[in-house]
């Protein structure tokens, strides 16, 4: 650079401004913030669902939501991010198994092998409801949203089967034919016949 000053109209300051050689005319600027603690969401699950006794198929016929994220700075992206959460959650609790051989080799490692929801197996109404309860912990008051609809869904839906069959359920992701295992051995183990 040579030092040369340019000039050109500034529309907003009605008169003149003055720019090196190089420099454009414009605005920008840059700022970060990181609070000092983290925050947390809270929450509420709820499931409803229906054991078919014969085959021990899983249907979920009800999920309700009540979450705390804060301020709900735009209302419909949570929806969503709980509606997605809920989705990951229950491919978490009854369909995404990862199988390994004696040697630790993935043994379902595609999608051909690998299970995971399908929108039919997600419950098509869940109810969802929010608190605004703000965070002293940063300016906003803004907690988190996507993880809490994902983190508790598994065991809401574990506890609904086992309060329905009547069997301990301490795994998931639990399948119709791993159900079928559990509610057979809890029948032999006090006395009873498969």
């Amino acid at each position: 650079m040579d030092g040369t000053i340019y000039e050109y109209e500034d529309p907003l300051q009605g008169g003149q401004a003055q720019l090196a050689e190089g420099e454009q005319p414009g605005l920008e600027g840059t700022g970060y913030y990181s609070p000092p603690r983290s925050t947390f969401a809270n929450g509420m699950h709820a499931a409803v669902v229906e054991v078919d006794p014969d085959t021990s198929d899983i249907r979920i016929l009800r999920y309700a939501v009540v979450h705390d994220c804060g301020p709900l700075i735009n209302p419909m992206i949570v929806e969503g991010q709980v509606h997605g959460g809920v989705a990951q959650g229950v491919g978490g609790a009854l369909y995404e198994r990862m199988a390994y051989d004696e040697h630790g080799q993935l043994l379902n490692a595609s999608f051909m092998d690998f299970l995971m929801p399908y929108a039919t197996e997600v419950p098509r109404g869940i109810d969802i409801d929010h608190l605004e309860t703000p965070s002293p912990l940063n300016p906003l008051g803004i907690k988190g949203a996507g993880e809490a609809g994902t983190i508790p869904v598994p065991a809401a839906i574990a506890s609904a089967v086992e309060d329905a069959v009547g069997v301990p359920i301490h795994e998931v992701p639990l399948s119709p034919s791993r159900l079928h295992e559990l509610r057979h051995a809890t029948t032999a183990d006090q006395g009873g016949h498969p």
